[in-house]
């Protein structure tokens, strides 16, 4: 067994002898009773992993004096069926070794916008949008629009929402980064392969108990929602700007008809890119085993290619080429996600050898 998985065991029963001489009804109790609850099931594993090595002492005992060539054969059998199940609660404790991310199990808020290439840009933009709404559906996941700003051509320069459901985080959070994609647009007389980008950032939702604002640092604005015209358009003032002065960070939203709920909604957006900032600023100080690990992309990254013309999709921090563009933008994102999934556990207990 990992020799950090024996510490934690050995911790375990410090903090049995320690809660044994202590108040139940006092905090600090408490705290180590939550601990020890943490650590509980990784001791489970390393209490079978004994009784699997005593098994398998007493197996290989019994194979070597037995007589009976089909009692020998029965022991060996048991000995392979015992040695797979011990290499497989190996594996079992190294994945419980690897770091928790804190946003971990969090709903997110995602930011899609149009980078380079135009009007193209913004189609690309609202074609990833479509791409994570139909895949949200086929997760039962539920997205929620917050702010956008479209296009006349049907593309967005920017659009915001919320996504909820269950793992949303620990599935979304491979999409931050940006997005390259090489195809011939619709405007191109001469049948020219453009290449356009657009950037996406996933932002861990949080509450009110993880990041507190204070009310002197903002500057609230209230605006007219924007939009297509006609009966819909908010004929008041009901769209939200806040603007966060400490850190110079702004945002808004106009999706809702109510400047309660746009104003609500808005402080979700800040609260959100106020605890990512938080997180860099921790991370940063691990900033050499980020770059190795497929979680660790900026924003300036270019971590995917979706190429037209040869049907093809590439992630480029784990070397995955599919040839199923057309089934990647309905919201076929599984096989990309679990091999980035992959990589970032197969980096992570590199880290830990």
């Amino acid at each position: 067994m990992h020799p950090k998985a024996l510490e934690l065991v050995k911790r375990y029963s410090e903090l049995g002898e320690r809660l044994g001489s202590m108040n139940p009804a006092s905090s600090d109790y408490i705290k180590l009773a939550k601990d020890m609850a943490e650590l509980r099931p990784l001791v489970d594993k390393y209490e079978e992993m004994g009784q699997i090595e005593k098994s398998l002492t007493e197996t290989r005992e019994m194979a070597e004096i037995a007589d009976d060539a089909e009692m020998k054969q029965m022991a060996r059998e048991e000995m392979a069926s015992l040695e797979a199940r011990k290499e497989h609660l190996d594996k079992d404790v190294l994945m419980m070794l690897l770091p928790k991310d804190p946003a971990e199990g969090k709903n997110v808020i995602v930011e899609i916008r149009g980078g380079t290439g135009g009007d193209e840009a913004a189609l690309f933009a609202g074609d990833l949008f479509r791409m994570y709404t139909r895949w949200a559906e086929s997760r039962k996941w539920k997205i929620e629009i917050m702010d956008y700003s479209e296009t006349g051509l049907g593309g967005y320069k920017e659009v915001v929402f919320a996504m909820k459901g269950k793992d949303v985080y620990g599935h979304m959070k491979f999409e931050s980064g940006v997005h390259r994609v090489q195809r011939v647009p619709e405007t191109e007389a001469g049948g020219r392969v453009h290449t356009s980008t657009a950037s996406v950032a996933v932002l861990p939702e949080v509450d009110e108990v993880e990041i507190h604002i204070d009310p002197k640092d903002l500057k609230i604005d209230t605006y007219r929602s924007g939009g297509a015209g006609g009966q819909y358009v908010n004929k008041t003032e009901s769209a939200i700007r806040i603007t966060h002065n400490p850190s110079g960070i702004v945002v808004a939203c106009q999706e809702e008809r109510s400047q309660i709920q746009n104003r609500a909604a808005a402080f979700r957006i800040l609260r959100a890119k106020l605890y990512e900032m938080e997180m860099q600023k921790k991370m940063q100080e691990e900033k050499d085993m980020r770059k190795s690990m497929v979680g660790g992309a900026e924003r300036a990254e270019k971590i995917r290619t979706y190429n037209y013309p040869q049907n093809r999709v590439t992630d480029h921090r784990v070397n995955v080429t599919l040839y199923k563009l057309e089934f990647i933008m309905n919201g076929d994102l599984d096989e990309l996600i679990n091999a980035c999934i992959m990589g970032e556990q197969e980096a992570m207990l590199k880290s830990l050898e």
